[in-house]
């Protein structure tokens, strides 16, 4: 589906990609624009959840008509959102889960060695709880620190047996 889309007094192209659009072009999409239009707008906004084109579609929700196609893009920033957010909770319990492995202890030392207990270091593993920032720093250094130690420990040669001292 080709768009009839037309920009007026604008350094624009309906053409150009959409996060170059200034607001009026957006608007104009919007209110003027068809389904290829629209798509190509959804499009920008799961690129870029909270950037650019997603708060003009908020600010344009705030004061402009309430048509169906304004309140179909605000869910698309909604969902956008939504997904991003999944996306960055199931990033952040994989690093910590990474992180334990890393670290060459059983999840209950680990969890004593960053200062938490098992169970809540547990729930930052599956993503039922988000560390705070400061926690997964620790988590990750504390991680790194025991394993470069477990290799310096096994990169010694074992002097046990040996009639060494």
């Amino acid at each position: 589906m080709v768009s009839e889309l037309a920009f007026r007094n604008i350094d624009a192209s309906p053409t150009d990609p959409v996060e170059s659009w200034p607001y009026e072009g957006l608007v104009t999409a919007i209110e003027r624009g068809s389904l290829s239009d629209w798509r190509r707008i959804a499009a920008a906004v799961r690129r870029a959840p909270w950037g650019p084109v997603a708060r003009g579609l908020e600010e344009y929700a705030t004061y402009g008509e309430e048509t169906g196609v304004a309140e179909l893009m605000v869910e698309a920033v909604r969902r956008a959102r939504a997904a991003a957010e999944r996306a960055d909770k199931a990033q952040v319990s994989a690093r910590v889960r990474a992180a334990v492995e890393r670290s060459g202890l059983a999840a209950r030392r680990f969890a004593a060695e960053v200062g938490t207990s098992a169970s809540r270091l547990s729930t930052y593993c599956t993503g039922a709880v988000q560390p705070s920032a400061a926690m997964l720093m620790r988590i990750e250094r504390e991680s790194q620190r025991l394993a470069a130690d477990h290799d310096a420990d096994t990169s010694r040669p074992n002097d046990r047996g040996h009639g060494h001292p």
